[in-house]
């Protein structure tokens, strides 16, 4: 039985009135498919508004609940489970139980035990020990889409130059700085010193223009009152204010990362360095490229389409891309737009282009280039699975499906269109069954082993 989240596979004697049964409730968090290791589990037994019940506070192993019931009356009864840990409660029922009367009453009817089915058993135990991970077939929208590709590039609102806002030499903070390098808004990166040149030398500089500030600002304030008591004309207190709000100016600009008689360069973002311009000792001029800063807020997909789609350029309706190794994301869930098309080809450039806004952090670097599926034709519904649950023998495609807690079985099916990480099924599967999509090998291999535990075993 699933839930959204969390999974139970329990085993169980044969309810019998006056025998006690001890349950292997087996409780697997669905999100990577790791073992229930604390909380505690309440199993009920209930007809009608009367039943038995009982507790247990912690696993008799991890992810195994092992609570007892002994019934004391025959029936149809309501088998309920009710799991509370520190991050989830839930309440899983199952219907239609029965209870009989005497054992000989369970022997006849259950006629023995249940023959070889051909299935793979693989444990519980043997799953949360590795990377594995089920998925129920659902029912979804399916487009035709262009198998293409595509390159990574910054946004480029996301650059900025910095370059030198006074003449000096270059002295970095840091002197593992490198292309490439994390920074952080604020961060100092380096500072141009200028104390030992006659000319421009910015702290002569500095304390010049701070002493024309501080004397432009005491004549502004003294002409403001003579000129506010109607003593002073307003000709000669504009005059007076001009050079005060130049000077002003002045200073601001030039105190500005001043320190020590250097002037700082810090990081305007979080981002990385993409290109150093200077070396650490190199003099610049004011307005010399020092260093170009990245972001990853957005980034620009430039996607490549043949010349045949030039009129469904405009017809986009999803585009899916890899925004890291093996992981598949999509234009409309991150709420991307496409930005632009090339209108002309040429002999050089005989592909469309396509630039696509990217609203999320993108692991590959900067002109890696990326598998993309274009959906441009028609759309409709179908079953889809993860193109992860795959497994690709010459050509033809099976997946491993979970026909009970334990149990599995290979099935061929047959694929139709791909939409980034998902993959139409024409046959072989129904909506609701559950396939691996993760660890479907190791399930397979253990099939072939020949040695597989056998089904229904105790704990």
């Amino acid at each position: 039985m699933w839930t959204d989240n969390i999974e139970l596979f329990v085993e169980f004697p044969v309810l019998v009135v006056g025998k006690q049964s001890r349950f292997a409730a087996h409780f697997t968090v669905l999100d990577k498919h790791k073992s229930v290791t604390e909380g505690s589990v309440t199993v009920s037994l209930i007809q009608g508004k009367k039943g038995i019940r009982q507790t247990v506070d912690a696993p008799s192993s991890p992810g195994i609940f092992s609570p007892t019931l002994q019934p004391n009356k025959a029936g149809n009864f309501l088998l309920v489970f009710d799991i509370k840990t520190p991050k989830l409660t839930e309440r899983i029922i199952l219907k239609d139980i029965k209870v009989y009367a005497n054992v000989e009453e369970a022997i006849g009817e259950l006629s023995g035990e249940e023959g070889d089915d051909g299935s793979i058993t693989f444990l519980k135990e043997q799953a949360w020990k590795m990377e594995f991970q089920t998925k129920p077939v659902y029912r979804k929208e399916i487009f035709d889409v262009v198998h293409t590709s595509g390159k990574w590039n910054v946004a480029p609102s996301d650059y900025q130059n910095l370059v030198a806002t006074t003449n000096g030499q270059v002295s970095y903070k840091k002197k593992s700085l490198t292309e490439g390098s994390r920074v952080k808004k604020g961060q100092v990166l380096l500072r141009i010193q200028s104390a030992n040149l006659t000319d421009n030398n910015l702290k002569a500089e500095y304390e010049k223009t701070k002493a024309t500030f501080t004397q432009t600002k005491s004549e502004y304030e003294r002409k403001k009152d003579l000129y506010e008591s109607k003593v002073i004309a307003k000709s000669e207190f504009e005059k007076v204010e001009s050079k005060y709000l130049v000077a002003k100016v002045e200073y601001e600009t030039l105190a500005a990362g001043y320190t020590g008689g250097s002037k700082q360069v810090v990081a305007p973002f979080d981002g990385f360095i993409k290109s150093i311009h200077t070396r650490n000792g190199d003099f610049v001029n004011q307005g010399d490229e020092l260093l170009v800063i990245t972001s990853s807020n957005s980034s620009v997909l430039e996607i490549d389409l043949s010349t045949r789609y030039f009129n469904q350029v405009k017809e986009i309706q999803n585009i899916w891309y890899q925004p890291s190794e093996n992981q598949w994301s999509d234009l409309k869930t991150q709420n991307g737009a496409i930005l632009s098309s090339s209108k002309a080809v040429n002999a050089k450039q005989p592909l469309l282009k396509v630039f696509a806004q990217i609203n999320e952090g993108i692991e590959m670097p900067e002109g890696a280039f990326t598998k993309v599926d274009v959906a441009i034709g028609s759309n409709g519904t179908g079953l889809v699975i993860p193109e992860s649950a795959l497994l690709e023998d010459y050509g033809q495609y099976t997946v491993v499906v979970q026909l009970s807690g334990e149990s599995f079985e290979m099935r061929n099916i047959t694929i139709g269109k791909r939409n980034g990480s998902e993959v139409e099924v024409l046959s072989g599967l129904k909506e609701g069954e559950v396939v691996v999509t993760t660890g479907a090998f190791q399930v397979k291999m253990a099939s072939m082993s020949g040695n597989a535990p056998a089904h229904g075993h105790a704990h």
